[in-house]
This record gives C-alpha cells, structure tokens and sequence, in this order.
C-alpha cells in the first residue's frame, strides 16, 4: 500500500488503529481520502492481522464531512442531461460501498469521535459497530442545510441505531446531536470528558474484543448483522448454519482454560484472503 495522506494507520497487539490526520481541513472527505479508505479497509480486510479496527482523529473535530472540492474538476455532479444524472447513481454507489466496508469488514470497528461528526462523517460512523465521544462531540445531518439530501448511508443505517422520530428531527432540521443526548439514545457506547479518555476506552474495549477468539467475534458479527435485516425464524436458521460451520472444540476449551488460570486467551488470526483476480494465474 503506498503512503497514506488522509490517514496514518499502526496495528499493534492485533488492533488496527485508523487515525484521520489532516485537522487543518478538519479532516474533510477529499478524492484522496475515499481512494485511501478503500484501499485500507479492503487491505485490512484480506489480512487477518488486525482483530479489531479503532478510527480516530486529530484536531479539534472528529470530521467535518465531504470536502467541498470532491465534486469540483473532473468529478463534477452534472445536472443538465438525463444522462448525467443517471450518472450520479454509479458515482454515489461506489462512495457507499466504501463506507459499507466498514459493515462487511471481518472484524469489528470501533469510532471514537470528537468535536464535530458532519455530513458524510455521520454516515462514515454510522457504519461501525461501536462508537465512543468524548462531551463535546456533536452529530450533525449537515447535507440538508446545503441544500441536500444525505445519501453515502446515514438515512439508511441510522434508523437502526435510534428512533425514526429522532432520525427525521436531525434530517429534517440540520440541528446538532450532542454527546449527551446522543448517549442516552443509544448512538454512542459511552461519553468520555476530554478526547484522550475517550480514545483510551475506545482502545480498551478494542483491546478486550483482540483478546477473544477472532474467528467467533466473526461469527457474532455476522449473526448480528443478519438478525437486524431479516425476520426472527430466518435469524435463527442461519444462527445453526453459522454456528455448525465455525464451531471449534479446541478455542472453547482454549477460552475456558484461560479463564480459569486467569491468563489470556492463545487463538488463531483469521486467515489471510488471496483473491483469484489478485493472484496472477
């Protein structure tokens, strides 16, 4: 992977640790930054490394949302023909299966967000599966207040997260969700005082979720996942397919041992992913 510019990325004790490193431009989605998140997760993805991925930032917000040269030059959202607005539908699905990545991702992700999460930055951590704020965060539907329609998955995703009547107040109006009424509407996990307690629980947690055996923190990800968009039979069907096909006599008494002698777990990283288009044959 070349060098990162909307990012730097350190994986250390099977965390993998993402961190939004332009806050001159309160970490704006530029074209650069949507090519590096691609290339990232999909990396992160295929490795089997990293047992869980924490996103963080630098600077005063968490991210300001879409940059407002993304759709400048070369990338422009032309209006005056059918043809172009048929256009806009291929352009905004390929900037949605960015941030559905972070859903499909193997391994669970965990936001841990400051100052302003806005615009794109809510649809961005809307797709992960654990968010942490420090008090003086704030969620901010920002696209109807230019004149938009937010449309890279938070219309979609945050439905599922808090109630529809809070979901269409905060599209409808714009208005800001700060940390503490976030938390009680269970958005967020937990609500820090300062930005460094709440990354230091954000690595916690990641660091408890590294400690468990990757291949069943899997599992109950995708049986999640699959419970929340489908029917309770259906779940539940696909809960003894699930469990049949990973179930391992060797992690359960591995994970019962460790617990006992009160030491950590030894497991297994999920295994590397080779693609047949990657491999050259």
């Amino acid at each position: 992977m070349n060098a990162l510019h909307s990012f730097s990325l350190t994986t250390a004790d099977h965390i993998a640790h993402l961190v939004l490193s332009r806050p001159e431009a309160m970490n704006t989605m530029n074209p650069t930054f949507w090519r590096e998140l691609d290339e990232v997760l999909t990396a992160i993805h295929k490795s089997g490394d990293a047992r869980v991925l924490v996103i963080s930032s630098t600077g005063r917000h968490f991210s300001a949302g879409m940059a407002l040269e993304t759709f400048g030059g070369p990338i422009a959202m032309d209006d005056q023909s059918p043809e172009g607005r048929a256009g806009m539908f291929d352009l905004l699905a390929e900037m949605q299966a960015t941030f559905t990545k972070l859903e499909t991702l193997r391994i669970p992700v965990i936001a841990a967000i400051q100052g302003g999460c806005i615009g794109g930055a809510v649809d961005m951590v809307s797709a992960c599966c654990l968010r942490y704020a420090s008090a003086d965060a704030f969620f901010c539907i920002q696209e109807i207040n230019i004149g938009m329609v937010a449309d890279v998955g938070t219309l979609q995703r945050l439905p599922k997260l808090i109630p529809l009547a809070v979901v269409k107040e905060l599209a409808y109006t714009g208005r800001r969700l700060h940390a503490a009424r976030a938390l009680a509407l269970g958005l967020v996990n937990e609500v820090l005082d300062t930005p460094q307690d709440m990354l230091a629980a954000a690595l916690q947690c990641a660091a408890e979720i590294a400690a468990k055996p990757p291949v069943a923190v899997w599992g109950t990800k995708q049986a999640i996942h699959y419970a929340r968009d489908h029917s309770v039979d259906d779940a539940l069907r696909q809960m003894g397919w699930l469990q049949g096909a990973i179930w391992s006599n060797r992690h359960v008494g591995e994970a019962v041992a460790a617990l006992k002698e009160k030491r950590p777990g030894s497991f297994p990283d999920l295994a590397r992913l080779d693609y047949f288009k990657e491999n050259g044959l």
